[in-house]
């Protein structure tokens, strides 16, 4: 699903359209499971990312799946920052098996890759949000009452048992 997002989004504003209309599609399709991509190219200061989220935001996605209580494989993606990258996975894997690890990052062979501030977690930048409340109030509406209710059929000819099962 994608959803026309604009240039500097927070971590804020991108919650407020992304577990609304999340949850729709999870209330639309009722997934068995949940193949998750984790692209990095969403983080503030990523070379091609426009956007503004942090390692937290962007966590946040994580979090809204684990809660879902169904099977959750997360996948490697996008992210032209490598230091970003790596903080970004690092951080999410520890969402994914629920333990917590120092903001500090601890002295290895690639430290001075993650200077100047040597910490796990990144901060925003002073971008400007080009997203209005009001614009992903109507990407919402769009994206959940339009494209999501009335134009996708749940597939119903595969049963999630079987597929779990590998018949």
């Amino acid at each position: 699903l994608n959803v026309p997002l604009k240039d500097g989004i927070t971590d804020d504003a991108y919650q407020s359209i992304f577990k609304p209309v999340m949850t729709k599609v999870m209330e639309r399709f009722q997934p068995c499971a949940v193949v998750l991509q984790c692209g990095a190219d969403s983080l503030n200061g990523d070379r091609l990312g426009p956007f503004n989220l942090t390692l937290r935001g962007h966590g946040e996605c994580v979090k809204f799946f684990r809660a879902q209580n169904i099977p959750l494989m997360m996948v490697g993606g996008g992210g032209y920052t490598p230091r970003n990258v790596a903080r970004c996975w690092t951080y999410e894997t520890t969402l994914a098996v629920d333990r917590e690890v120092p903001d500090e990052l601890p002295y290895n062979d690639y430290f001075e890759y993650f200077g100047p501030n040597y910490r796990l977690h990144i901060d925003p930048s002073s971008a400007t949000n080009e997203n209005s409340p009001e614009s992903l109030k109507r990407i919402q509406l769009v994206t959940v009452h339009f494209f999501i209710s009335k134009y996708c059929d749940t597939p119903n000819d595969v049963s999630c048992t079987c597929l779990l099962r590998g018949v």
